[in-house]
């Protein structure tokens, strides 16, 4: 395929990100020999609202799109050819214009607890504190151990890591995947099993966005697009869909797939951990996104309006 080159691939700055830009550019590169030469893919990065305020919760600041935004933007704007994104940052609805149908094969898409002594999440300390800026995290290790004291807790992986060595909090929780592509994950003290976390919507997954009329891009991404991750991915967000899901919200879902079927299980929590919803749905892979939107509206009907209109306010 001929390529206008350079193809300029959008990215925030911090070590995970720049990671999954570059295994985005080798991908590209395997599949397209006039993307294999060093200056035939430009990476951009770009600093968004969520990296520059690192002092606040994203659900203080507006949300996780808030680590899209300004991506976004410069796709729109013709200032980069493609987005690469952490889809657990991917809000549910994209701006008009864009177009995200393309995953690549997903990492482990479950939690790690680091800890200071080496122990279990079971064999922390009576009220010990741990760090966390997700309200999904904090719901959720509140469910299993009411003891905690959990505190906000942001910045990138390294930052975190220092934090905890330095001995600000007892532990923290942090994605497999991410740990894994920087080459952090034998530090990992535990990874914590779905049925006690189950991990954020889409997470380890990682999409690419494009303008959705761009169709020379569509090709180049329909090449490095991996079906399984994206049918996985299609029936997490499916769910969050329903449940109108932003970082107010601690929503969870985790879709397995083994050959043609898909198994699904979402949940919702309060953050404090006292009560929670969980659903299972399952069926054939060519019906991720309806075995989604089923499992959100189950969830939705037994929590209830109200459940929700504590989270809303």
């Amino acid at each position: 395929m001929t390529t206008p080159l350079p193809l300029r691939i959008g990215t925030r700055g911090s070590p995970l990100a720049l990671a999954q830009a570059h295994e985005t550019k080798r991908r590209l590169a395997a599949a397209f020999p006039d993307l294999a030469d060093d200056d035939a893919v430009e990476i951009v990065v770009i600093r968004t609202t969520g990296d520059r305020i690192t002092d606040r919760t994203l659900a203080d600041i507006g949300g996780k799109g808030l680590f899209t935004k300004e991506i976004e933007e410069a796709l729109i704007d013709h200032r980069i050819d493609i987005a690469v994104h952490s889809m657990k940052d991917v809000p549910t609805w994209l701006p008009d214009g864009l177009a995200l149908d393309c995953i690549l094969p997903r990492e482990d898409p479950h939690d790690a607890l680091f800890t200071a002594t080496g122990g279990s999440l079971a064999e922390l300390p009576e009220g010990a504190v741990v760090g966390t800026a997700s309200l999904r995290r904090q719901a959720l290790l509140l469910h299993a151990r009411p003891d905690l004291k959990v505190i906000p807790f942001r910045g990138n992986v390294q930052t975190r890591l220092d934090k905890l060595a330095a001995g600000e909090v007892a532990a923290t929780v942090l994605a497999v995947a991410g740990l894994r592509r920087l080459g952090h994950a034998d530090r990992i003290t535990q990874v914590l099993p779905a049925e006690i976390m189950l991990p954020a919507v889409a997470q380890g997954a990682v999409g690419i966005e494009r303008r959705a009329a761009d169709e020379r891009v569509a090709a180049l991404l329909a090449a490095i697009n991996h079906p399984v991750s994206a049918a996985a991915v299609t029936a997490e967000r499916a769910l969050l869909a329903e449940l109108d899901g932003s970082c107010r919200t601690p929503i969870a879902a985790l879709a397995r797939i083994d050959g043609d079927h898909l198994a699904l299980t979402g949940l919702v929590i309060q953050p404090d951990g006292t009560s929670r919803h969980l659903v299972a749905r399952a069926g054939a892979v060519s019906d991720a996104a309806q075995i989604g939107h089923d499992a959100g509206r189950a969830l939705r009907d037994a929590a209830g309006e109200a459940f929700f209109a504590t989270l809303y306010g």
